[in-house]
């Protein structure tokens, strides 16, 4: 139950959750958004209903997902849950922004109520706890920036949002089709506009393969203003885990975005799965205390800040809510740091994250 589980604050919204959620992208299953694989082609509604609940019953209370994710599936499959149990038991978050539908752009301002209007009904609620702003494109000269910015405070006015949301530096997934250069642009254009959206909660991805020097800014910024965080990918959608040194051949089907991202090639999988045998010989080879020397390596990186991990199993759910309650020695942590660093660069080394793209 939840009082067996770490809390974490979310900054000035108040808002207390366990230090785990549940991320709920990869119950959406495969989907295809804006000509490219956004989804996974593994999720099954029975089990994904059943790792709900039993996230639920093992005292997880944070749950986020996305209108993009499935197209509104992943939101369906949650609502079930929500129906089920007391409403103010949950924090709920979801997003907006990479579904555009008929509309000229995803953050029109009209649209943006469409969507959460639809969200709401779909998640089977009458409010959001967090609503995100999913990607940085605000088309031309930030043109729909000021609207969505007015759109999300307007929610939350008027009480259909407790909070607004705003994701950490990133590529607008299109771009990373045809646009080169560095990180540097990324990280500025998120503090360019970080002033002007003023979010209460910052979703940032962070996980053992990711460089500190990515988040320190980032974080700094957040404590300054209060913000909570939510760290997303902390077991790198799976690559952490110790399922993922079997050697096992994955082929990813028809709308699934794994298709297109270089860690998850043989070669690099090779890379990653050396780096946890390795990491392995020194904490052990107990899978769960794996998971949670990955989890905890987020969470020590920030007092206001919880996870979110992903699943498609019932017995994902269980082992990433038991590994919240098995806090690692500082030690490990660090000598997970360490030895993961190196595989970093290797797989940096490889080439672009993702296949035949640029970042």
């Amino acid at each position: 139950m939840n009082d067996h589980l770490a809390q974490r604050r979310l900054g000035r919204t108040g808002i207390v959750v366990p230090a785990v959620g549940v991320g709920c992208w990869a119950i959406g299953g495969p989907a295809e958004n804006l000509g490219m694989p956004m989804g996974w082609s593994t999720a099954d509604d029975d089990a994904s209903a059943a790792g709900l609940r039993k996230a639920y019953e093992l005292g997880a209370r944070l749950f986020d997902t996305a209108d993009v994710y499935g197209h509104g599936r992943s939101e369906r499959l949650l609502g079930h849950l929500v129906s089920e149990v007391p409403r103010e038991s949950l924090t709920l978050t979801s997003k907006v922004g990479y579904f555009a539908g008929t509309a000229e752009h995803g953050y029109h301002p009209g649209h943006m109520r469409r969507q959460l209007e639809q969200s709401l009904d779909n998640l089977r609620t009458d409010y959001l706890d967090v609503y995100f702003l999913h990607h940085p494109d605000f088309g031309p000269d930030d043109r729909w920036l000021h609207g969505a910015v007015e759109a999300m405070r307007s929610f939350r006015s008027q009480g259909l949002i407790r909070a607004v949301g705003m994701r950490g530096p990133h590529r607008y997934a299109p771009e990373r089709l045809q646009v080169t250069g560095d990180r540097t642009d990324k990280i500025e254009r998120f503090g360019r506009i970080f002033g002007q959206i003023q979010p209460e909660v910052l979703a940032v991805r962070d996980n053992l393969l990711t460089p500190a020097s990515r988040l320190t800014g980032i974080l700094e910024l957040a404590a300054e203003h209060d913000c909570g965080v939510l760290f997303n990918k902390p077991l790198s959608q799976g690559l952490l885990t110790a399922a993922t040194t079997s050697g096992r051949e994955r082929n990813f089907g028809p709308g699934d975005h794994r298709s297109r991202r270089r860690w998850f090639t043989p070669d690099a999988k090779s890379i990653i799965n050396q780096g946890i045998r390795d990491l392995q010989q020194v904490i052990g080879d107990d899978p769960t205390y794996l998971v949670a020397v990955a989890l905890w390596a987020c969470l020590t990186r920030f007092d206001d800040a919880a996870v979110l991990a992903g699943f498609t199993t019932a017995d994902q759910v269980e082992q990433n809510l038991a590994a919240l309650r098995m806090r690692p020695d500082d030690t490990h942590i660090a000598v997970a740091r360490s030895i993961m660093s190196g595989v970093q660069q290797q797989l940096d080394g490889t080439g672009e994250v993702f296949v035949d793209e640029h970042r």
